[in-house]
């Protein structure tokens, strides 16, 4: 036998050892929790649920802050885990979090529309903060997705907004820097909501965001065999899976719409953009404005969302950029210790 025989020999039998080993801790694990920071439900319309984080103690803040998550995945991802949890980091700084949980859409809201989301569900969400606390205006800090709704809010009710925090969020959409910008502008998406008739599926968009990264699920399966033999590892692994795998499906009005006029047409940018009966004017979001992109993100492009800052009527504006992925800006190691310091400091300052 040769060394080479003798090298394979040798790594099969530690793969097949560490095989056995992830077995038994696979098997010792009972559930994988996620989205355990403890919340109660207080107010709730159609599929939505509003939600406030639970305090010890009363906000250090005087403004409630409300989080407004994308409809693609869940905002699970922002309470991954309780030492990766950015909300977590938020309320323990003191402020006062609500946060949107939009469900799980079924035939029957395929026809709610971006008007629906954002001057239905959104506002009645901020005139019930407002109502409860006393207040006249908000802080929303906002997530991909949720941005984009969130500009559109404040540009249509910045009476209601009193600082605006998005994170990742899409703005300039005629970036050529993310192939899904690219590829989104030769889709005919209406014949993909009719032929999902009118209920886009959430697994069919995250089959294309695997594509946008093809070589990522190699990547991630590697990790996945090198962690089996550390439990605290693996649970890493099995909680950020289980929110991957949680993904709701679209309302077809609503997408069809962000789809075309957004990703196709660059309306909101172009001040072309109706919600509603309304036209958005990005010069009318006028509040205090802390503008938040990660540099490797490749869903959404630092191009897209720069260009935000040239286009409010803001004069407090600011942009920030964090080293870091879509995801990794909150869930990474490095979001811990920079991101919430940075986001709550802001919003004490102009509280």
């Amino acid at each position: 036998m040769n060394l080479n025989q003798v090298n394979i020999l040798q790594e099969l039998s530690n793969n097949t050892s560490k095989l056995l080993k992830g077995y038994e801790i696979l098997n010792d694990i009972k559930e994988v929790e996620i989205a355990s920071t403890p919340k109660s439900l207080v107010y709730k319309e159609d599929k939505l649920k509003l939600y406030r984080y639970n305090r010890d103690s009363k906000p250090t803040y005087k403004t409630p802050v409300l989080i407004v998550y994308a409809l693609v995945n869940t905002y699970q991802m922002l309470d991954l885990q309780p030492d990766r949890s950015y909300i977590k980091k938020l309320i323990e700084a003191g402020l006062d979090v609500y946060l949107i949980d939009w469900g799980y859409p079924t035939k029957i809201d395929k026809y709610l529309s971006m008007d629906d989301y954002i001057n239905g569900y959104i506002n009645n969400c901020v005139d019930y903060i407002r109502k409860e606390n006393s207040v006249d205006k908000i802080n929303i800090l906002s997530i991909c997705q949720g941005g984009t709704f969130s500009l559109i809010y404040s540009a249509l009710h910045p009476e209601k907004v009193k600082n605006l925090v998005p994170h990742v969020t899409p703005v300039d959409f005629s970036v050529n820097d993310g192939l899904l910008f690219k590829w989104s502008r030769d889709m005919d998406f209406k014949k993909l909501v009719d032929g999902f008739d009118g209920l886009i599926p959430g697994s069919f968009l995250n089959d294309g965001f695997e594509m946008l990264k093809p070589m990522m699920k190699f990547q991630k399966n590697s990790g996945l065999f090198n962690s089996l033999e550390d439990k605290t590892k693996l649970l890493n692994f099995l909680r950020m899976e289980k929110w991957i795998s949680d993904s709701p499906d679209q309302a077809g009005d609503c997408f069809l719409q962000f789809m075309e006029d957004l990703y196709q047409g660059n309306k909101l940018i172009k001040g072309e953009l109706i919600v509603g009966d309304k036209k958005v004017n990005l010069k009318d979001i006028t509040m205090p404005l802390l503008n938040i992109y990660a540099t490797e993100d490749h869903l959404v492009p630092p191009s897209a969302t720069i260009p935000l800052n040239d286009y409010v009527g803001s004069k407090d504006k600011t942009i920030y950029k964090f080293e870091g992925g879509h995801i990794g800006v909150f869930v990474g190691g490095r979001s811990q210790k920079e991101l919430s310091p940075l986001v709550t400091s802001w919003l004490k300052e102009r509280d």
